[in-house]
């Protein structure tokens, strides 16, 4: 099947450092992402979503700016999801950029998925 890839810009009125654990620890992406997280070993991590296990690999970190995990199912190949933060020099204002990459194709299915995600976080981080 092929990939759709989604990319969507939120605004944070916190900063990356506060942001960036939300995005690179079990911890924190439980919070909002998925119902359950756990750090499994040796940068993979396994998401819990219905009762249902996806397991995925820290591909890329950065701290503060980029953290990306791929998908390890063999029907979930090539599906990722990166998070990536931005701090405006003149607004001091926090630019999550959230890029999708899956087998879901409908734009509007995507949009209201990560909205709620968002929504669910800046509840949390006040922003």
């Amino acid at each position: 099947m092929e990939k759709f890839k989604f990319s969507r810009e939120y605004e944070f009125k916190a900063s990356p450092k506060v942001l960036y654990p939300y995005f690179s620890t079990p911890a924190g992406l439980q919070q909002w992402f998925a119902s359950k997280v756990k750090y499994t070993s040796d940068s993979n991590f396994d998401f819990v979503w219905d009762n249902e296990s996806h397991p995925a690999r820290m591909s890329v970190s950065r701290v503060n700016k980029l953290v990306k995990f791929d998908f390890l199912k063999d029907d979930q190949k090539g599906n990722y999801v990166e998070f990536r933060l931005d701090q405006s020099e003149l607004t001091n204002a926090t630019f999550l950029k959230i890029t999708d990459n899956s087998d879901i194709n409908d734009e509007t299915e995507l949009e209201d998925i990560w909205d709620d995600m968002i929504y669910k976080i800046k509840e949390i981080v006040g922003g």
